[in-house]
């Protein structure tokens, strides 16, 4: 039996076990059902980042066409996992198995109130203090972070007067139990509060959670955020789920959602590719799944649409990315 009947097979005897399909950010309220349901995956064998490519690919499309999550969050099953297995050490990666049985929960602290999407602006300061780092700052639209045990974390620890902004940076794995750390919900125009603001006051994390060289955060940053791009890109079989479930009742209806499916079946070619294209095929996705919310969705699905332009890198980002790496046009402009 091939990989894709086994998978479908599995997942036709076990979806029941599974909690809605709620995308790649777990909502705090379901923490319980989504470690559940990681545990019973785990223990099947299918754990996302130790899939070889081709099956992860093929496990994102049978979790979409049964309607389950396909990992209990993709920041730890994805970036997490994925940081850790480039760039982590022997130490740094026992935090995998837990990671992978659903015992460590994750959350991204990467975003701050003055660096969204300019990242590499972000002013979280790490000071090194013997074999410790002090973390002094604030994170805002951190994904789960109140349901979270470990948070993968960017920390300026050089000066901008010193080096470049993106020079100075540093990525660390960070225990969310340490003393020093506040975590507020945010809550957001649908009633949900998925999203949190984390700070940190005077707060002492190892020197062995330095994950890369020290000031060499951002090359880890981009891997990790690659990662994440192509992992909501992939979600393309789930956008074409939820447009067979659509229903037109007009002929302009009808000629809108031909549309849509027409935009969705064009991704699905681009799926199989990798590096700058992932960016392609988020911004399609996305761009997608925003008129499709419009067009035909509840209001809840309308209210959180805007979303899904913003995580993993703005559309913005996203159309720099593809006409400097893509199409091969001029940088844009940047500030010296």
């Amino acid at each position: 039996m091939d990989f894709r009947q086994q998978a479908r097979t599995w997942l036709a005897d076990n979806k029941h076990h599974a909690p809605p399909d709620y995308g790649p950010i777990m909502p705090p309220r379901l923490r319980g059902a989504a470690v559940a349901w990681q545990r019973r995956m785990a223990d099947a064998g299918y754990v996302f980042f130790a899939l070889p490519d081709d099956a992860k690919t093929v496990w994102l499309q049978e979790c979409a066409a049964a309607a389950v999550p396909p990992v209990l969050n993709m920041v730890g099953l994805v970036l997490a996992a994925n940081a850790l297995l480039a760039f982590g050490t022997p130490d740094q990666q026992e935090l995998l198995a837990g990671t992978g049985a659903g015992e460590i929960v994750w959350c991204q602290l990467f975003s701050e109130p003055a660096a969204g999407s300019d990242l590499a602006s972000l002013s979280l300061r790490a000071v090194l203090d013997g074999d410790e780092w002090v973390l002094d700052g604030q994170k805002t639209w951190s994904s789960g972070a109140s349901a979270a045990d470990w948070g993968i974390l960017l920390a300026r620890t050089l000066d901008l007067a010193d080096a470049p902004k993106h020079k100075g940076i540093s990525f660390f794995v960070v225990d969310l139990r340490s003393p020093g750390i506040e975590v507020r919900p945010i809550r957001q125009m649908t009633g949900e509060a998925e999203f949190d603001d984390v700070f940190f006051t005077g707060v002492r994390v190892p020197a062995a959670n330095l994950v890369g060289p020290p000031h060499g955060g951002w090359g880890v940053t981009m891997a990790t955020l690659g990662n994440e791009r192509a992992y909501i890109g992939s979600s393309v079989a789930a956008l074409q789920r939820r447009l067979r479930s659509a229903n037109a009742s007009s002929a302009v209806e009808r000629d809108r959602l031909a549309a849509l499916h027409a935009k969705a079946r064009a991704l699905s070619f681009i799926d199989t590719r990798s590096g700058p294209a992932a960016s392609l095929l988020k911004l399609g996705l996305t761009e997608t799944t925003f008129d499709l919310a419009v067009a035909f969705g509840d209001r809840q699905s309308v209210l959180a649409a805007p979303g899904a332009r913003l995580g993993g890198g703005t559309s913005e980002v996203q159309r720099n990315i593809i006409g400097e790496l893509v199409l091969g046009l001029p940088k844009e402009p940047r500030p010296t």
